[in-house]
């Protein structure tokens, strides 16, 4: 089912009274009961203590939350001259369609910028506010990215591959490609708005990545700015990032293939701004269970090893072969990495159906990554393990003519008629 609006019919008569606002702050929301009004209220103070004489509207946009979310949401007590709407959006189930209710909104009420923070947000502060609207309101930048101080072993996608694969990709060092906070311009807003992807699945999952790509291949003017630590529910990649390893994944893969014009010939990446006021707050270490993850990457092994040796190359899967003998000592290096994301991403850019399915039989590999990665950094400060991605990024660049080579044997099966990889 195609959805012509995001919004309901109440919500769209509540915001033909307000008539406009000058600026509009959304927060996509899901069962997020617990941190849901710590958000909306940070939110309020930073409208009222940096932009009191701006008409702001506050949105979350539910995706029928089964919890009191949006009762939260509501019992909270914003700032004067300023509106909160609190409602469920419509459209497929995902953040996307939760953003495009925003961004209705925001050009309806022809905003100047438009901000969209995360729900399960407890590091949040007044400050955020600020940093993120004041490239787009006093320096004319079009689009800001978050930039986060974040423990070592925090975020194992953006440092294992997001990062990684974006920098190699499109040029630009954005460190935080998914991080979910982020400031667009009025323009920006109705170009991203007018795009024809909210009932694909970049409007169920992926909506991160691809917004930050967007913003590159459109050659917006992007900044990033700094937030300070990004405190929020904490994630263990061997039990709940599987999922959204599965989706951030399919969505780069995906855009992957839709950019190759841009991406062919870029090489190397440059520097993105980063601007904002420091915001002393200091990330929360936790641990995660290497030995599970390991152990998950050899029973993948087992499962999925003769179906890993059609995506991989020759060479990647001897390597993966071997790791998978060497019990929780294995190892996973920089350059072997790369080489598998680039076999996996050039198989995806040929294998005809069931995308999703290929994208799953990697994550056991995600797996031995980040435990290869938790074990080398496990002595190491935030400072020393940041080095390290830096270091695995670089490799990316450098390995990028590899990412080439696989790339154009996979055009000239598509050109055979031939498909590589394992079948549907």
């Amino acid at each position: 089912m195609k959805y012509l609006t995001a919004l309901r019919d109440e919500v769209r008569n509540r915001i033909e009274l307000i008539e406009n606002a000058d600026l509009v702050v959304g927060i996509p929301c899901y069962n997020n009961q617990a941190t849901i009004g710590h958000v909306v209220k940070q939110v309020s103070l930073g409208l009222h203590q940096y932009y009191p004489d701006k008409r702001c509207v506050i949105v979350v946009s539910d995706g029928g939350s089964v919890d009191d979310s949006r009762e939260e949401a509501r019992a909270i007590q914003i700032s004067p001259f300023q509106e909160i709407i609190v409602t469920i959006y419509r459209g497929v189930p995902g953040k996307g369609s939760a953003l495009r209710a925003v961004l209705e909104l925001a050009r309806f009420l022809k905003a100047e910028a438009c901000v969209v923070v995360d729900s399960d947000l407890r590091s949040i502060s007044s400050h955020w506010i600020r940093n993120l609207l004041c490239p787009i309101l006093n320096d004319n930048y079009q689009f800001v990215a978050p930039y986060y101080k974040r423990f070592k072993l925090d975020g194992t996608i953006t440092n294992n591959i997001v990062y990684n694969m974006t920098r190699a990709l499109y040029g630009r060092k954005v460190r935080q490609p998914i991080g979910g906070d982020f400031a667009f311009s009025k323009d920006v807003v109705n170009k991203i708005y007018d795009m024809d992807v909210w009932d694909t699945d970049v409007g169920r999952f992926g909506i991160d990545i691809w917004l930050t790509t967007m913003a590159l291949v459109k050659e917006f003017k992007i900044c990033q700015t700094r937030l300070g630590a990004k405190i929020h529910d904490v994630k263990d990649p061997g039990a709940s990032l599987g999922p959204m390893f599965r989706q951030v994944v399919s969505t780069l893969f995906s855009l992957t293939e839709e950019n190759q014009d841009f991406w062919w010939n870029v090489r190397g990446s440059e520097d993105v701004p980063l601007v904002g006021d420091e915001i002393e707050t200091k990330p929360e270490p936790f641990h995660i269970n290497v030995h599970s993850l390991a152990e998950s990457f050899r029973n993948g092994y087992r499962q999925f090893g003769v179906l890993w040796k059609n995506i991989l190359s020759e060479k990647s899967f001897l390597q993966v072969k071997k790791m998978a003998t060497k019990g929780d000592g294995f190892h996973m290096g920089n350059d072997q990495w790369a080489h598998i994301l680039y076999d996996a991403a050039s198989t995806y850019h040929c294998w005809p159906m069931n995308r999703f399915k290929l994208v799953e039989l990697l994550t056991p590999l995600y797996y031995a990554r980040v435990a290869s990665f938790a074990r080398m950094v496990e002595d190491m400060s935030d400072a020393e393990a940041e080095q390290e991605v830096e270091k695995q990024a670089q490799c990316f660049e450098d390995e990028k003519g590899y990412l080439l080579q696989r790339w154009e044997i996979a055009d000239g099966m598509i050109s055979s008629g031939h498909n590589c990889g394992y079948p549907d």
